[in-house]
């Protein structure tokens, strides 16, 4: 046996980008249904969103149901914060708020097996098919297969840009506008810093062969591309609720409904 290969990866190193939507909803069924629409994957968050290891291996089944990789962007905590999602079988985890190149070489340390890192071995869990998978093939494929994103969303990490980006063990350096908008002091606020940070990131990134994610819109998804993008979540579920029924209640506040006898 051998683990499921990534669909994000296969797209991006097809020279392809890798279109994301994000879930804030702890439900699998929100999971599943975003998945039948063809995203290639789906991120989940443990940073902002209360969930439990349980309802991520739970949105996982349902995302691999359509071939749909999981991003789990994970608490900053423990080693064990960090590869929990990877052992759910999450394709993918995304750590926020990287601060340092320093941070950065133990983000890979503890996401990559030998001989890039250390990441503790068991394979006894939905990644490596309950023991099913061999232990060579496991760590084989888990660093061929998985991926690690840092997150890019504060000014402090960009003076050492160019040495994370060269780090073996980080797939994906991962650009995140509102935080390091804030981050600058001004909240939220479209910026020429703002902008000229999210260039050099995506330009910084395949200058050393690694991928560049961000997010972005349908309004603004091809201007991304051009710049270099390669993951680029749009869209959220509770936006798209919060759209639906604000759309909707307008229709039918008010009226006058015929009492049932």
């Amino acid at each position: 046996m051998h683990l499921r290969p990534s669909r994000v990866l296969r797209q991006m190193r097809a020279g392809k980008v890798a279109v994301s939507t994000k879930l804030n909803l702890d439900d699998p069924r929100a999971a599943e249904i975003a998945a039948m629409f063809g995203f290639d994957c789906i991120w989940i968050d443990l940073e902002h969103v209360p969930s439990s290891m349980a309802n991520v291996e739970n949105m996982v089944r349902a995302a691999k149901i359509y071939d749909v990789d999981i991003m789990t962007r994970v608490s900053k905590g423990s080693y064990s914060d960090i590869v929990r999602p990877l052992e759910a079988d999450s394709t993918g985890v995304m750590v926020p708020h990287l601060m340092s190149l320093e941070e950065a070489k133990k983000i890979a340390y503890f996401t990559k097996f030998h001989p890039i890192g250390r990441r503790p071995i068991d394979g006894g869990n939905a990644d490596g098919r309950y023991c099913l998978v061999g232990v060579e093939d496991y760590i084989t494929e888990a660093n061929r297969e998985r991926f690690t994103v840092v997150q890019i969303e504060d000014p402090e990490p960009v003076a050492e840009l160019e040495e994370i980006c060269q780090l073996p063990g980080i797939d994906m350096i991962f650009f995140g506008p509102a935080d390091f908008s804030q981050g600058i002091g001004c909240p939220v606020t479209p910026t020429e810093e703002v902008d000229r940070v999210r260039r050099l990131v995506a330009a910084t990134s395949r200058k050393h062969g690694k991928f560049a994610g961000t997010v972005g819109t349908a309004a603004n998804f091809d201007e991304l591309v051009d710049m270099g993008y390669t993951f680029i979540n749009v869209g959220a579920d509770v936006i798209a609720l919060g759209d639906y029924y604000r759309d909707l209640f307008p229709k039918v506040a008010g009226r006058n409904i015929k009492e049932v006898e």
